[in-house]
């Protein structure tokens, strides 16, 4: 992952926007939106849930239904169903959604394949935010933000950074950081089984899971103090 571009940069062409630089296949990249004026977008276990369920619809390419008529389908009928679902536009690598915003860390494997998938992801999940709470208007700020990462090291310091977010902001305890329901990281030291998330790139690197869970955990306080590791992600930029 060497000889990358600059970080991801944009423009707003009125009330659309439009990103300058395409992703580019085979390639890892950092996703964060958030809430507008950092409003909340997930208010209860079962929205957590419903965006968790359109990564996992939204990831594939040549859809042969639609997602509403996939959630009324029967548990063993879906699985059937996803079993079925061969051709992904990206890996996800891992993921953590917080109360106001959320992170991916995607690796694109179709072209295009990172801005159809957040397209129909966030689209998706507005129309369900608003019916569900009787508002109107848009929820997440107007583009992701997307930073490329460039080394095997930035790799794993930026899925560290994603799986600490939830004790860094003090939204759990340390100790009960590997509970966190809507985090990558108990799929990462097999905690849970993943759905549709791939920890085995950065595992490797980490040397195991033995390895990867110390090198997220001694870590905490660290982070905690920092709040953010400005140079390897982009949450303000």
């Amino acid at each position: 992952m060497t000889g990358l571009t600059p970080r991801e940069k944009s423009v707003n062409l009125g009330s659309m926007p439009y990103r300058k630089t395409v992703f580019a296949n085979n390639e890892v990249y950092h996703i964060v939106n958030r809430g507008v004026a950092d409003s909340p977008i997930f208010v209860s276990p079962k929205e957590y849930q419903r965006f968790l369920n359109l990564i996992d619809f939204y990831h594939f390419a040549d859809l042969t239904t639609n997602f509403s008529h996939y959630m009324t389908l029967e548990l063993k009928t879906r699985e059937l169903f996803r079993q079925k679902m061969k051709n992904p536009l990206v890996e996800i690598l891992a993921y953590c959604l917080m109360p106001n915003h959320f992170h991916l860390l995607l690796k694109q494997i179709k072209d295009n394949g990172i801005s159809k998938m957040l397209a129909n992801l966030q689209n998706g999940y507005v129309r369900y935010f608003n019916l569900r709470h009787n508002r109107h208007g848009p929820l997440f700020q107007s583009m992701f933000k997307a930073v490329r990462i460039e080394t095997d090291e930035q790799l794993l310091h930026v899925s560290r950074y994603i799986h600490l977010n939830p004790t860094t902001s003090y939204l759990v305890k340390s100790e009960n950081l590997l509970s966190y329901p809507w985090s990558s990281l108990a799929e990462y030291l097999h905690k849970r089984k993943p759905i549709f998330t791939n920890p085995s790139l950065v595992l490797a690197l980490a040397g195991g899971k033995k390895s990867y869970k110390n090198f997220v955990y001694d870590q905490i306080e660290y982070q905690r103090e920092l709040n953010k590791i400005k140079h390897l992600t982009l949450e303000n930029s």
